[in-house]
């Protein structure tokens, strides 16, 4: 059963307008959109996207015979046109949970997870051309190197990009488990962390990569001044600290007045602060949270409002 994360947090920090328009960004499994959809009125809305053609099927079952609720397969990074297509101007208020859904970690046909054993698959479209079976066995060891670096933070990523290349040479590394195993003899055993498997990162960041994650939430990021209408909110719910500071940096930015360099005696940007932070610094779960949902330890929340 997929367990959503900061569920309470989210609803509070949402501050969610009955007669409202809102968009999850991120409807997997359908839990966060369920709570949200019991706030509104009938007059209220909901758009519900997802990039995932599995968690599509089956939020549009969950959703059936809701007449305010549209589930659309999209990219968020395609959000200004999803809301285009419904012939809406503004929004009262979005929602992204960046994380992987326990469907696709539990499915071992989607290769997400390294727990059960699948084709090194990894896409969240399924329309996709590249895979990680592609990535790991195909690519050259420099480009290797640096996927793990800059989407894993990967200490180590010159080793394990070294034994990927040599055990593939041998034989293509097909599935999930194959890979996690070349990847922790790769890591010293000195370094392999109490309670994380030594392939968390290099998964993360094959993952990352395959699927332009960084690129779409920029994407997002870079669209919501134009698509949400004064005093409503937007809230993001990060994993890793990639997500968490592209989120961080870029709602500090719209909450500036002026990004002149300091030494300018006046501002001369004509920049204006277009949002409100209502989080300083990240919501976190509560250890009661983290006990129910382990997977639930790393979850960091953002929430600003629009102001003008």
């Amino acid at each position: 059963m997929h367990k959503p994360v900061l569920t309470e947090e989210l609803i509070e920090n949402l501050a969610i307008n009955p007669h409202g328009i809102y968009v999850d960004c991120t409807g997997g499994g359908g839990g966060h959109a369920l709570r949200v959809y019991k706030k509104l009125s009938s007059d209220g809305r909901l758009i519900i996207l997802d990039r995932d053609e599995d968690a599509v099927k089956r939020l549009k079952e969950i959703f059936d015979g809701y007449n305010n609720v549209n589930v659309v397969q999209s990219n968020f990074a395609d959000v200004d046109s999803v809301l285009k297509e419904l012939k809406i101007a503004r929004i009262t208020g979005l929602y992204a949970d960046f994380g992987l859904s326990n469907y696709q970690l539990m499915d071992e046909k989607r290769g997400f997870s390294f727990r059960k054993s699948g084709f090194l698959d990894m896409r969240m479209d399924s329309s996709d051309e590249i895979t990680a079976y592609e990535v790991v066995n195909n690519y050259p060891k420099e480009t290797l190197i640096n996927i793990l670096k800059k989407y894993g933070e990967e200490p180590f990523a010159g080793r394990i990009a070294d034994s990927i290349v040599k055990k593939r040479v041998l034989k293509k590394i097909e599935s999930t488990s194959e890979l996690a195993s070349v990847i922790s003899e790769a890591v010293p055993k000195k370094f392999h962390k109490h309670g994380q498997n030594p392939a968390t990162k290099s998964f993360q960041a094959i993952r990352i990569f395959i699927n332009k994650e960084l690129e779409a939430i920029e994407s997002l990021l870079n669209k919501i001044e134009k698509i949400v209408e004064k005093g409503g909110r937007v809230v993001f719910i990060s994993f890793h600290s990639l997500e968490d500071r592209l989120v961080k940096d870029m709602l500090n930015f719209y909450a500036k007045d002026c990004i002149c360099p300091p030494e300018f005696p006046e501002c001369r940007c004509d920049k204006k602060k277009t949002f409100r932070l209502i989080t300083k610094k990240p919501i976190t779960p509560k250890e009661s949270e983290i006990k129910r949902n382990p997977l639930s330890r790393s979850a960091k929340m953002r929430v600003a409002e629009k102001v003008i």
